[in-house]
């Protein structure tokens, strides 16, 4: 199972590298065709003339449409999502979500994060960490009362 970088991680380009030349580095790296993926990239992110500034002037904004494209351009089996920002205007969440959970649905995910809404709505287990131990829930719902309860103690 091939499995992606963490969706929502901010490191990984090479910030004195423009957008361009960051993609081109992670095509050779996973052996993908540059153009076919730079286009992927470009129309998924948004980003026009951005994407031939370097990397290190990009906003945080930027920077996530950059990583989400580039994650979405290149095909896994399993996507890794580290608390998956909310990235853009309402169209643009709208669009990753769609581009990641439901032309994707076939995939498998594993994701950190706090977000019970997401958890509930998208996983069909959860593993709920805490002083160091960690325990796996079949109902998700009750990983996520748990959870609330961990937290509100």
């Amino acid at each position: 199972m091939t499995s992606s970088w963490p969706i929502g991680l901010g490191g990984g380009f090479q910030g004195s590298l423009t957008g361009l030349d960051n993609i081109r580095f992670i095509t050779r790296i996973y052996e993908r065709d540059f153009e076919q993926v730079f286009e992927r990239v470009e129309g998924f992110a948004e980003l026009g003339p951005a994407m031939n500034r370097p990397v290190k002037h990009y906003s945080a904004g930027m920077r996530a449409r950059l990583a989400f494209g580039l994650t979405l351009a290149i095909e896994f089996d399993c996507y890794l999502i580290d608390e998956l920002v909310s990235v853009g205007d309402a169209r643009f969440q709208r669009k990753c979500n769609e581009e990641l959970f439901e032309r994707r649905a076939d995939r498998a995910y594993i994701m950190a994060s706090h977000d019970m809404h997401m958890i509930a709505s998208l996983c069909e287990r959860a593993l709920v960490i805490e002083g160091g131990r960690a325990r796996i829930f079949d109902d998700v719902g009750e990983a996520v009362d748990v959870y609330k309860w961990l937290k509100a103690a």
